[in-house]
C-alpha cells in the first residue's frame, strides 16, 4: 500500500482545511516546494498535491509551483483541484511532468472527458470521489449531488479511469479515524484501485484501510500535527 503525504496548496500555502471549508486553514508553511522536499528526503514514494485554489474558483492561481514541486521533489506526484478542461491536463502532464491528474468535479459534470483524457493520457487519470452520507460533492465539497459515490466510481472505471480517491467529506481534517467501512465498499463495487482519504489520525487508521483493500492511503493533518511519523506510515505500507 502505497502512502500518499499531502500538500494542500491555497494562495501559494501549504494549508489543511476541516472538512473541506475554505475558512477552517490552518497554515503549515508558506512554501509547499520545500514541504514536497521534506516528504521526499523522509522517504515518500509519491505526493498528493491539491491546488484548493482551483477546486473553489475553478481555475488555479497555484499553476507555477507544480513543475516546481516536481522538479524538487523527484518521485511521482499526483494532483488535483479545479482541473476542467483537457488543457488544463495536458498542461501539467507535459509540462509540469504530474504523474497522475485527478479529476473531481468534471467526473460528475463532463464524464466525456475522462473517457477522452484517459485515451490521451492512460494511466494517468484518476477521479477524486468525495461523498457526504454515500452522495457525490463537488466544487470544492460545497454542492453535493444526487449520485452515489459507488456508482459514478463504476462510471469512471468503464471511462478509463485507473484510480480513484475516495474521500468522506465529514471526516477530513477532524482526526477521528475515516470512514472504514463506506472506503471498503468503494473497494469492492468501484471497480478500480482505491486511495483511502479523510480523517486518518494515528497507525490504527492506516492498518484498517490497508485491511480493508485500499491500494494507497492519503495522510494530512495526522502528519502535520505530529500524531504519526512518515517513517512509522512507510513501514505499514510496505
Amino acid at each position: 500500500m502505497v502512502i500518499y503525504p499531502a500538500i494542500d496548496m491555497k494562495d501559494g500555502r501549504c494549508v489543511r482545511l476541516k472538512q473541506g471549508a475554505a475558512d477552517a486553514v490552518t497554515v503549515y508553511g508558506d512554501d509547499p516546494v520545500a514541504m514536497a522536499e521534506k516528504w521526499a528526503a523522509a522517504g515518500a514514494k509519491w505526493l498528493h498535491v491539491v491546488d484548493l485554489d482551483g477546486a473553489f474558483e475553478g481555475k488555479s492561481r497555484n499553476a507555477a509551483l507544480f513543475k516546481q514541486i516536481v522538479e524538487a521533489a523527484k518521485i511521482p506526484v499526483q494532483t488535483g483541484g479545479g482541473i476542467r478542461t483537457m488543457a488544463d491536463i495536458a498542461y501539467r502532464i507535459e509540462e509540469c511532468g504530474i504523474a497522475r491528474v485527478i479529476l473531481g468535479t468534471v467526473a460528475l459534470e463532463n464524464p466525456g472527458l475522462v473517457a477522452e483524457a484517459a485515451k490521451r493520457f492512460p494511466g494517468k487519470i484518476a477521479v477524486g470521489i468525495d461523498a457526504k452520507d454515500g452522495y457525490v460533492a463537488v466544487r470544492g465539497w460545497v454542492d453535493v449531488s444526487k449520485t452515489l459515490a459507488v456508482d459514478l466510481a463504476q462510471r469512471m472505471a468503464h471511462a478509463g479511469a485507473c484510480t480513484v480517491i475516495y474521500t468522506d467529506i465529514s471526516k477530513d481534517g477532524m482526526m477521528r479515524g475515516p470512514n472504514v467501512e463506506a472506503t471498503g465498499e468503494m473497494v469492492k463495487k468501484g471497480g478500480m484501485p482505491v486511495i483511502g482519504s479523510g480523517g486518518v489520525s494515528c497507525l490504527e487508521d492506516v492498518r484498517a484501510l490497508k485491511a480493508a483493500g485500499c491500494a494507497g492511503v492519503i495522510v494530512g493533518q495526522a502528519l502535520y500535527s505530529g500524531a504519526v511519523t512518515l517513517e512509522e506510515l512507510l513501514a505499514l505500507g510496505d
